[in-house]
């Protein structure tokens, strides 16, 4: 055994192409997330193999050349574009005589690194014990003697039980936490259902450019750059969208392919945000040239954590990069919009994803002119006092007409509440409407 060195900076970073994997990993999206940890990559060791050695993951010639390139290059750390067995990781830090961390461990590292609430900084700990606790290796075995003779009885467990001992324990504790945390976030989606409020969440792939759209649509500071996984905690503001009112818009932690599952468990509290909104704003970087793979990738965490269902508006974020792009907003069949194209750093065509957002988010409400009779005043007070109300004008014969708009399960439930069916409503038209208006 040796003493694993307590940080890395220079990294040789490990790459092979296996023949069974059906989406393989992009080596350059790697480099990227080596750096946003804060290692220097030194150098880049790929290959071909048909599966892995389920002993060191490398061949034995590929591990030898990965030998010498740390030593030529000085490096203290290597890490894998690749998910390694507890076993695989342990035998290559044992042959290579360093730090080796897998794909999941570099992703969790920089969660660790940019986690600044409680909340964030609990998540990621739950999920730093859990991928450690399959990853514990023997020492202090001094502590565990269990021998006859006066001085050399141990504990009567050894180190490694009492470390998984210590782990599930404070795993337990982090989800007491995070259980309240749960609660907390309920309480608060609850508050602004019962106001009717809607909730937008950004979703995407990570460095899209999500926190940058979220500061121009809220007039915030959210720390974003150009890196991957800038924003790890989530953030919420109260926007207001024409025709629609006030809605609560959501910055979440940015996707990645093949994002670790201990990091969507851990993250479950923070994700469903997104499973709760209203709608779903899909920022996507159209500069990256594997735009598709990373929509499809986003599609894929969102059917993980069951928001596949939620009514999506991409946002193609980014045109100011681009040569002949302007803001533009797209349709599908039934003329609902389900495109816009803009751009985060410079605002434009950012009036274009307020139209489609109100019109998205309009989707369910109802639009009606309402002709009350005296008698109806009742009704007129209920109307009003659920601030449906948004024009009112009195006809000739002296009967008030109601210009309501509102959410349609809010429409039905006074309706029932009110014990009054639709049918014995009189509506206008809007020519009725306009006319009435004008002789108001």
């Amino acid at each position: 055994m040796f003493e694993r060195p307590e940080a890395g900076e220079r990294a040789i970073l490990v790459h092979i192409t296996l023949a069974s994997e059906t989406e393989p990993e992009d080596p350059e999206e790697f480099r990227e997330l080596a750096e946003s940890a804060g290692v220097t990559c030194v150098g880049l060791v790929t290959g071909t193999r048909h599966q892995p050695s389920s002993r060191l993951f490398l061949g034995s010639g590929k591990l030898e050349s990965l030998r010498e390139l740390m030593q030529a290059e000085q490096a203290d750390v290597v890490l894998f574009n690749h998910v390694l067995s507890p076993s695989q990781e342990r035998n290559l830090e044992g042959e290579l005589r360093c730090r080796v961390l897998d794909r999941t461990g570099v992703i969790l590292d920089i969660f660790a690194q940019r986690a600044r609430t409680h909340e964030g900084k609990l998540q990621v700990e739950l999920a730093q014990l859990e991928h450690m606790s399959t990853r514990l290796i023997r020492g202090w075995t001094h502590l565990e003697r269990q021998k006859g003779g006066i001085g050399q009885r141990g504990p009567g467990e050894t180190q490694l039980e009492t470390d998984r001992r210590l782990l599930r324990g404070r795993i337990k504790q982090i989800n007491r936490r995070l259980q309240k945390v749960r609660k907390q976030r309920e309480q608060g989606r609850r508050a602004r259902r019962k106001a009717d409020i809607p909730t937008a969440s950004l979703v995407g792939y990570t460095n899209a450019g999500k926190s940058s759209l979220f500061n121009l649509m809220t007039q915030s500071t959210v720390y974003e750059a150009d890196q991957l996984f800038a924003t790890l905690d989530p953030t919420v503001r109260r926007i207001s969208v024409p025709d629609v009112g006030p809605v609560v818009l959501a910055d979440t932690v940015g996707f990645i392919r093949h994002l670790p599952h201990t990091l969507v468990e851990a993250f479950r509290a923070t994700l469903e945000e997104t499973v709760e909104a209203s709608i779903l704003l899909h920022v996507i970087d159209n500069t990256d040239p594997e735009r598709d793979e990373t929509i499809h990738q986003v599609e894929s965490v969102l059917a993980e954590i069951g928001a596949d269902d939620i009514p999506v508006l991409q946002v193609c974020n980014k045109i100011d990069r681009m040569e002949d792009a302007s803001p533009r907003l797209e349709r599908d069949e039934q003329g609902r919009p389900v495109r816009v194209w803009l751009s985060a750093m410079t605002g434009e065509g950012l009036e274009l994803l307020y139209d489609a957002m109100a019109e998205r988010l309009a989707e369910d409400v109802v639009h009606h002119y309402v002709k009350l009779s005296p008698a109806e005043g009742w009704l007129r007070a209920r109307f009003y006092q659920t601030g449906a109300v948004v024009a009112e004008r009195w006809l000739d014969g002296g009967e008030p007409a109601l210009e309501i708009r509102m959410q349609e399960r809010d429409w039905c439930q006074l309706l029932g509440h009110a014990g009054v069916s639709e049918d014995r409503l009189s509506f206008l038209g809007n020519q009725e409407w306009m006319s009435a208006q004008a002789e108001g």
